[in-house]
């Protein structure tokens, strides 16, 4: 089973790897394309919108329930087909209904998460809005039958599919740039936007959204499952199903309602962006910003944390299963210990480097790219909790515990959304960008803090001081490597508005690439001085893929 779990930990890293670098290729030409001010504000949060609505109404439960029901209806002598074509019949049914519901309510939903800003540009984030909002169907296709593949053992699909997404997105803003021009050179804005435009942008943001979900059908094809439409749902036990998902939902809810609610805080400084670059000439950090800061502190989660988290979910609803506590507290501890040797070292490059990886999404604009790095700065403080958090929350979904991640919700939800409700009366909107991304780290911190206790609670010691050790040993290994990339920017001039990095997207791009690969060489001399065992744990897979 080891064996298995690392070559799968490795597919998925590959695949998710691939796409998030496809990702970060999209994001720059969507900064050179539109900007990042007022026109990429309006766009992103609008992009952005299905799929946080998707993960607050349906997310959680797809996410969460669907991989130990499907484990257990494979026990049928069916192999599960029955209870798999019924649920993914309900699925589609029911994700058509709700998609249908919020491209109806576009106007109200765009009015509602927006502050301060003007009637053109609410209408101008109703049209993007339109194209946008039926990526929500898509997003619930492709977590749905990803999670059928993942329950069978069929992992890479579901990591790689994200990459054809990218890849469609990039070439249609290659033909949006090629068409129309970069920002620099043609200054795209409301006053001169056209249905061309429209279409090239958020249009084909949806088409790459759908291709990501239909691909998957030809990996669930090959598991032979015989699968069909099927609309009785009585008597097959989706109560079980259903129970849990009530609390998984109320969880979904409850933690992105907080989500949103930050998301319209931001959006306040779209609407004051005019007056405040007309007072100061200072850029504005909005929604497009924030989202290219949440995409990079991101990162290691998504390719390392998740990737071993998914595998991980698999062991631990087998162990829960067979009320091994033991084999779930080995699954965790192994987890926390060998995802913290990346998540750890990203923050801190992240911090050391938020200049030039901020100029990098400025769009050319150094203003932009200094107030991104800022952004950086803040957020990626939270990277390591984030993945934290989320492997603890998944050890109480694998034993069919989905009310104690409700109540880590409730609180920090409730917390977080007081605390932006302060940042929304009292900060000014040029900065309430900044007190958001601190948000986001304080919410990451608070909801690890409260699994552990939850934890301590359920299974007492959970190997708790091999872990903190482990991550002590990785934070001086990562400190040391700061401290040479500290060293080779202010060699080269990084720290001053002239210096290489701060010249364009291109060299902000270049010396983060050089800064990562000498950070790297020193972190991997500094962790084996420390022998953190951990990196053996986190390479050989990858090791092994490579070879083959």
């Amino acid at each position: 089973m080891a064996a298995t779990g690392a070559r799968s930990s490795a597919i998925m890293a590959a695949g998710t790897l691939v796409s998030r670098v496809l990702g970060f290729v999209k994001a720059l030409l969507i900064a050179t394309a539109i900007g990042a001010q007022t026109t990429g504000d309006i766009f992103q949060l609008a992009n952005q919108l299905p799929n946080l609505i998707y993960v607050l109404v349906a997310g959680g439960v797809f996410n969460a329930v669907l991989v130990p029901q499907i484990i257990k209806a494979a026990k049928n002598p069916d192999g599960g087909a029955d209870y798999i074509s019924r649920l993914l019949s309900l699925a589609v049914i029911g994700l058509a209904v709700l998609t249908t519901v919020v491209v109806l309510l576009a106007r109200p939903i765009i009015t509602l998460v927006s502050t301060g800003w003007t009637q053109d540009q609410i209408d101008f984030g109703v049209t993007f809005a339109l194209w946008c909002f039926p990526q929500l169907f898509f997003y619930g296709l492709y977590t749905v039958v990803g999670q059928i593949l993942n329950a069978r053992g069929a992992f890479g699909a579901y990591m790689w599919a994200p990459a054809l997404n990218n890849v469609v997105a990039i070439a249609a803003l290659l033909v949006f740039i090629w068409m129309f021009g970069s920002n620099a050179t043609a200054d795209h804005s409301l006053g001169n936007w056209t249905g061309a435009q429209t279409f090239w942008l958020a249009g084909m943001a949806t088409v790459g959204v759908a291709a990501q979900a239909l691909i998957l059908f030809i990996p669930l094809k090959r598991l032979r499952l015989g699968l069909g439409v099927k609309v009785g749902w009585r008597g097959i036990g989706l109560s079980t199903a259903a129970r849990i998902a009530s609390w998984t939902l109320a969880t979904g809810i409850i933690a992105n309602l907080s989500f949103l609610f930050l998301t319209k805080v931001a959006s306040s400084a779209t609407g004051a962006r005019e007056a405040v670059v007309e007072a100061t000439g200072q850029a504005v950090a909005g929604p497009a910003l924030l989202e290219y800061s949440t995409m990079l502190y991101q990162l290691p989660h998504g390719v390392i944390g998740l990737s071993i988290a998914t595998v991980l979910f698999n062991r631990m609803a087998h162990s829960a299963g067979e009320r091994d506590h033991g084999g779930m507290v080995a699954s965790l501890s192994q987890g926390l210990r060998v995802a913290s040797v990346a998540t750890i070292f990203c923050a801190v490059a992240l911090i050391v480097y938020a200049g030039p990886v901020g100029m990098m999404f400025s769009g050319g604009e150094q203003g932009a790219g200094a107030v991104m790095g800022q952004l950086v700065t803040v957020i990626a403080l939270g990277g390591p909790f984030l993945t934290i958090a989320f492997m603890m929350g998944r050890m109480f979904y694998a034993s069919e515990d989905a009310r104690t991640p409700l109540v880590v919700q409730v609180i920090s939800a409730i917390i977080t959304i007081a605390l932006g409700a302060l940042v929304l009366a009292v900060v000014p909107p040029q900065y309430t960008t900044f007190y958001v991304a601190g948000l986001y780290v304080f919410m990451n911190i608070f909801s690890a803090a409260l699994y552990h206790r939850a934890l301590k609670r359920w299974l007492g010691d959970y190997d708790v001081a091999h872990i903190v050790k482990t991550h002590l040993r990785v934070s001086l290994a990562a400190v040391v490597a700061g401290l040479a990339g500290y060293v080779l920017l202010q060699l080269t001039g990084g720290y001053s508005i002239d210096g290489f990095p701060w010249r364009s997207p291109l060299s902000g791009m270049l010396f983060s690439l050089l800064g990562l690969a000498v950070m790297g060489i020193v972190y991997l001399g500094a962790l084996k001085l420390l022998r953190v065992r951990e990196l053996d744990g986190l390479m050989a897979p990858i090791r092994a893929r490579v070879g083959r």
